[in-house]
């Protein structure tokens, strides 16, 4: 889909024989791009920009300069250094081309004449001095030299980078908007509410933008709508406590060379309406650190026994921005000075922070990794007592202002059976095919609201519900488990990230008001992020998370049938449930997919140090196992809905329509009937659209070659006292449509890849980007059934191509290295991962592997490697042919049943014999993998031990 997109974009222009022109001289008519306006989501924007990137530099000679415009916190920054970081380019800040302080005509103090003539040096091959602007000082400090030899890709990333005077020298224009951008203007419509018009608003608040950012928008080749506003999914931890002297030097060395200082000013807005009692959340928070100003909207932490956990939610805006909100009623509550001394040690930075109103200093440790800074605070033996107030709230607390961040009050409700009547079904996320949107609002520019109609909601806060006696009783069914007092359902579907972050306050709020244990369910059709939400949940709150595969009885479940709800041993979930509502030990089953058997038990007790435990899984909705829950949580979208835009898409390449309630019935039989009408009750409705390959918040860098290395080799990279080893099987079947159009040869683009690894099946429909010598991909799977497996191939995809292969798995948490023996290709590949770039390509250069490096799938590998007489019609060598075909029918006897009930103009499937003799071979290689995987253990450890016993030697 992607490729025809920039196919489209490079319509009609031949880039090699295209006249050299001056760069001054050239219009913007005359750029690469064709004008496409392509209204897409940030993660999709990444992805068509690193691809129409990719494809000029292939098709240009010399440098290529791609300009990233937007309005102030849309994202554009961002936006330019995850792009850097795959494609490896150069970014210029126009911030850096300031002539002097900003007094707020931005367009007019930017030197545009030394930045046109950096870009012109840099087109011309030569070297370009770049200034450096120091924000705190408020002047030019220095310079910066870029080398024209190293540079290949140019990013101009600033308010005013499609202006007119830059946009002839750009070969790709992109337009941000949205972010804090549109955010602000929604919270001001809900704080102020119609007294002001849309165009008021926005004069005020962002006076520069209609009148010289705007405009400049329209030109962009690719448009992109940023909905992110705030993102727990990578939150940062803090702990804090006061410091025993302003200079307290015991541990780190705050004045030092390595220490940073900053002086902020930080400033609280009330809004307009709102009373003085009024709760911190509805505020605005500005702080301003020299000539820079950054907003957030409230006080959207939250706190888990000492930690303050806080999302990535600040965004930088124009100074003009504060008088705007100041003209329109906003009052400045509380002002405070900040000033910090900090030093960076490893993941963590440990900052000593004085506010001149409290007349105090603290220490404050602040990461990404919870664990990390528990472990720092342990080592240098600070004990608190940790503060998990923030500097507002103790500024309020001395002014003897109550606390404002009470519980939300209590409703009554009739009962809860009546609230959920008033919560609709969430509708999994119908994407449509067409690659341009439509705007649903002509009146509406695009650059004025990501929803053309409507600005997003705000979050509310929960409400609880408190049932009276005679209430409990007509409600028994649920309230016996869980209590009288009860979370009201929200009324509307979130984002993944607004839909985690309200999870997470829901468990606040009750963790507050009825104590521990919380108990979470988690509930969703297969692929839609269930189990990547809970993990991130855990994380955050510091909890357990328990996937109901676990409760499968294998004497119940169908080969590779997970999707049976009577497969779940119902009585040991409730008993487990049970326990653990009680504040009981209990053993919790363990579940081998692979093998279809459980494999043991393992302890688990809730307290006060741990109260929330999480279930996830299809049926976690279930009315037999949500009565017993606290929270519940739906969510639908994920791949489930990416797969039914990619079949849709599919079969309307060919001419055949196909509406999507179709593809739904016989991709995901079981959802309609079985799993959707659960999620109509649910406290939270989330649409994940999150797409693994698009996320660059999801990048695995790979480095492959089939270079020959040793064991003692790997081992000297890796972190001996995390090293751990593991041995996999997996097999790949390429999925692909009879006429799909190609160049003659199979390649991957054009297949859906579905993995067969440990029991479950995994699924690829989108390529993943490849970069010089890296491939990157995402670092999560999404699973499905094996119905829906069937479910495509009762669609007429064909499988084309089946790799099987063993790996053998070393890792020590930042990098893992895979070794690939692949059936039928001599000698192993070598894979090492990582999410660190510098990381992964400093062990391939430690491994001696610069130059063997391949970009290659293997499925490309397999078929060059074949010889034309040796391949059948669909390009795989005929002895695996008949393999391929036992598989189909394997998958097809057991996914198939359902989807023949509902479409019964299906033909039939194999006969009951063909059957009993697919699950038999099947159970034999099942019998040989597990044999092969103690060898291969037994193998490695004997190995690791030999080597660790020789190393001790010397």
């Amino acid at each position: 889909m992607d490729d025809e997109v920039v196919q489209r974009v490079f319509e009609g222009r031949d880039y090699l024989q295209q006249p050299a022109t001056s760069a001054a001289s050239s219009s913007s008519s005359s750029s690469i791009l064709q004008s496409l306006p392509l209204h897409v989501s940030f993660d999709h924007g990444y992805y068509l920009l690193v691809k129409a990137i990719q494809e000029l530099r292939e098709k240009k000679e010399g440098l290529v300069t791609v300009g990233i415009g937007g309005p102030s916190g849309s994202g554009k920054t961002s936006l330019a250094d995850k792009v850097a970081s795959v494609i490896g380019c150069t970014v210029i800040q126009m911030e850096n081309y300031r002539d002097g302080v900003d007094e707020g005509n931005d367009l007019d103090s930017i030197d545009f004449g030394s930045l046109i003539l950096n870009l012109e040096d840099l087109m011309n091959g030569k070297d370009a001095v770049m200034p450096l602007f120091d924000f705190q000082e408020k002047r030019r400090v220095g310079s910066k030299t870029i080398k024209s030899s190293s540079v290949g890709v140019v990013i101009v990333d600033g308010t005013y980078a499609l202006h007119s005077k830059l946009r002839s020298l750009l070969d790709i224009r992109v337009a941000v908007v949205g972010g804090v951008h549109f955010s602000l203007l929604s919270k001001v419509q809900h704080d102020i509410g119609d007294s002001h018009s849309l165009d008021s608003l926005i004069d005020s608040i962002f006076p520069m933008f209609r009148k010289h950012i705007e405009p400049d928008l329209h030109h962009a080749q690719i448009r992109i709508n940023n909905s992110f506003v705030c993102s727990i999914r990578e939150p940062i931890y803090k702990l804090k406590c006061e410091s025993e002297s302003p200079n307290d030097n015991s541990t780190y060395s705050f004045n030092g060379n390595d220490s940073q200082m900053d002086n902020f000013i930080e400033m609280y807005l009330r809004p307009p309406s709102a009373r003085e009692e009024a709760r911190i959340s509805d505020w605005i928070k500005m702080r301003q650190s020299g000539i820079r100003y950054y907003l957030s909207l409230g006080d959207q932490r939250f706190v888990d026994k000492n930690y303050i956990i806080r999302p990535k939610a600040e965004f930088e805006v124009g100074r003009m921005t504060l008088g705007g909100l100041l003209a329109l009623g906003y009052i400045v509550v509380v002002s405070y000075k900040r000033a910090s001394k900090t030093v960076y040690d490893g993941n963590i930075s440990v900052s000593l922070e004085t506010i001149d109103t409290l007349g105090r200093t603290f220490i404050v440790f602040r990461g990404t990794d919870r664990k990390v800074i528990g472990a720092e605070v342990r080592r240098i033996g600070i004990k608190g007592p940790w503060i998990t107030k923030s500097y507002l709230e103790l500024i309020l607390e001395s002014r003897s202002v109550p606390r404002l961040n009470t519980p939300p009050p209590l409703v009554q409700a009739s009962s809860v059976e009546g609230q959920e009547k008033l919560v609709t079904a969430p509708k999994p996320i119908r994407v449509t095919p067409d690659l341009v949107n439509k705007l649903e609002d002509i009146n509406q520019p695009w650059t004025r609201s990501p929803t053309k109609t409507k600005m997003e909601p705000v979050l509310a806060p929960w409400r609880l519900i408190s049932l009276g006696p005679s209430q409990v009783d007509t409600a028994a069914d649920s309230s016996a488990f869980r209590g009288p007092l009860q979370l009201a359902p929200m009324p509307d579907s979130y984002d993944l990230d607004r839909g985690l972050l309200l999870s997470v306050q829901a468990i606040q709020v009750l963790l507050e008001n009825k104590g521990f244990p919380v108990i979470v369910g988690i509930g969703g059709p297969s692929g839609s992020g269930k189990t990547s939400l809970a993990h991130k949940m855990a994380n955050i709150v510091g909890c357990e998370v328990i996937s109901l595969e676990t409760y499968y009885r294998s004497e119940n479940v169908k080969d590779f049938n997970y999707e049976d709800f009577s497969a779940i041993d119902q009585s040991l979930l409730s008993e487990n449930i049970d326990d653990l509502r009680n504040h009981r030990r209990t053993k919790v089953p363990i579940f081998d997919l692979e093998s279809c058997s459980r494999t043991g038990f393992k302890e688990l007790q809730v307290s006060e140090d741990c109260g929330v435990v999480i279930f996830e899984g299809v049926y976690a909705l279930h009315p037999d196992i949500r009565k017993s829950l606290d929270v519940w949580i739906a969510v639908v979208g994920g791949v489930h809905s990416h797969l039914i835009a990619r079949v849709q898409r599919d079969k309307n390449r060919l001419g055949h329509y196909i509406s999507q309630n179709e593809i739904m019935m016989t991709v995901f039989p079981m959802f309609q009937e079985h799993i959707e009408p659960h999620l109509v009750h649910a406290h939270v409705k989330i649409r994940n659209d999150f797409d693994p390959v698009l996320s660059p918040e999801s990048s695995l860098f790979v480095l492959k070659s089939n270079k020959q290395v040793a064991y003692q080799d790997i081992l000297k990279i890796l972190d001996q006292t995390k090293f751990c080893s593991s041995v996999q099987k997996f097999t790949d079947i390429y999925l692909r449509l009879p006429g799909t159009p190609s160049n003659g040869h199979l390649s991957e683009s054009e297949c859906i890849r579905v993995r067969l690894c440990e029991g479950r099946f995994a699924l690829l429909i989108r390529e993943p980007i490849r970069e010089g010598n890296f491939i990157i991909q995402p670092k999560v799977d999404f699973d499905i059934s094996i119905s829906t497996v069937a479910g495509l191939l009762n669609f007429g995809y064909q499988a084309v191509a089946y790799i099987e292969a063993s790996a053998l798995i070393y890792q020590d948490g930042k990098i893992l290295i895979e070794v690939d023996h692949l059936q039928d290709v001599p000698g192993p590949y070598l894979q090492i991962k990582g999410t660190n770039r510098e990381v992964v390509a400093t062990a391939g250069s430690t491994l001696n592997l610069d130059g063997s490096y391949t970009t290659k799938s293997y499925l490309q590998i397999i078929l060059e490697s074949l010889p034309p007489f040796e391949r059948s019609s669909s390009g795989i060598h005929v002895k695996q042919a008949a393999r391929l075909q036992e598989l189909v029918e394997f998958i097809q006897s057991q996914g198939g049943g359902s989807v023949a009930e509902s479409l019964p103009s299906r033909g039939s499937f194999p006969m009951e014999g063909v059957i009993e003799d697919m699950q038999s071979r099947i159970r034999r290689l099942e019998r040989w993998h597990t044999i092969n995987t103690v060898l291969w253990t037994f193998l490695m450890s004997a190995l690791i031990g030999y080597s660790l016993y020789q190393r001790r030697r010397r």
